[in-house]
């Protein structure tokens, strides 16, 4: 019994964390939470959904139409929302009241476009293979959204920490104004990371809308809780921290909804989130160093 659960939060806290790296990406270099992310999230699945029932693809044609679909409106929110605020001095809330109208206007349209009616995926369009370990029963689709998962964010940190763009993302991290000073072309890494960073979330919209079957123009706002109080958890800005905080978060909703009650399952997540932060007020992973530059 605890091992099947744990195998199912494992599941859970994988798209928890995949969501959250692009949305503690996106503060780690803007500064800004960008409270657009669930609508980032809910276009890549309808943008994955579109592709399978229309060209019946497979599920990679769908997780990168979608990642390419969310990546471009990302871009576009810090094109048309961001930057302006960027050029000026700006109160930090101004980013998340901007961010806000983004995803009331992107949402807007989609309740106008589809409606407020439920989608699901055509029902071939996974096969319901299943395996045992030990005491577990996974199936095919559990193993491929754990493992796309996995891959997406080792490739993210790969590529932070290996790559040229890494580098250049890291330092405009550090102090935007000293990058600039070295070279380093600070509006295009804003907006490289905005698309990368939308483009996660695209993949976990498409994961969910598969693990769930179930995608509408709501389905953005749980989550966008969920990666809030992870990346809060993990330490903001912390690449290991969201990945971390998502695998807790999954892990304590799992557990508390298999032992306990459904009815306690936000109660005791959100409650566990509490108790940590009053052990570590600076999260898992973060600093309570004032960062200047």
């Amino acid at each position: 019994m605890f091992l099947q659960q744990f195998a199912n939060a494992l599941v859970l806290g994988s798209v928890y964390a995949l969501f959250a790296l692009g949305f503690t990406l996106i503060f780690g270099v803007l500064e800004v939470i960008t409270l657009a992310h669930g609508a980032v999230f809910m276009i890549g699945a309808f943008a994955g959904l579109a592709v399978v029932t229309k060209f019946n693809a497979g599920l990679i044609p769908a997780i990168l139409v979608g990642m390419m679909a969310s990546g471009i409106l990302g871009w576009l929110i810090d094109l048309l929302a961001i930057r302006p605020l960027r050029k000026r001095k700006f109160h930090h809330l101004a980013p998340m009241i901007a961010t806000i109208g983004c995803a009331t206007f992107v949402i807007s349209i989609s309740q106008g476009v589809f409606g407020a009616e439920i989608y699901r995926f055509p029902f071939d369009f996974m096969p319901a293979t299943s395996y045992n370990f030990w005491a577990m029963q996974l199936t095919l689709l559990q193993i491929i959204i754990v493992g796309v998962a996995l891959a997406l964010m080792l490739i993210i940190i790969f590529l932070l920490n290996r790559t040229k763009w890494g580098k250049a993302v890291r330092a405009v991290a550090e102090t935007p104004r000293t990058a600039a000073l070295l070279g380093i072309p600070v509006e295009r890494v804003f907006q490289l990371t905005s698309f990368s960073a939308s483009a996660l979330g695209g993949a976990a919209g498409v994961l969910t809308g598969i693990n769930f079957n179930a995608i509408h123009t709501f389905m953005g706002g749980p989550i966008m809780h969920r990666g809030i109080a992870v990346i809060i958890l993990g330490g903001m800005g912390d690449i290991r921290g969201a990945v971390v905080g998502g695998l807790i978060l999954g892990f304590a909703e799992i557990m508390s909804v298999a032992y306990l009650s459904s009815d306690f399952r936000d109660a005791i997540s959100f409650g566990l989130l509490f108790i940590i932060l009053l052990v570590r007020p600076a999260g898992i992973f973060g600093s309570n160093i004032e960062r200047k530059g």
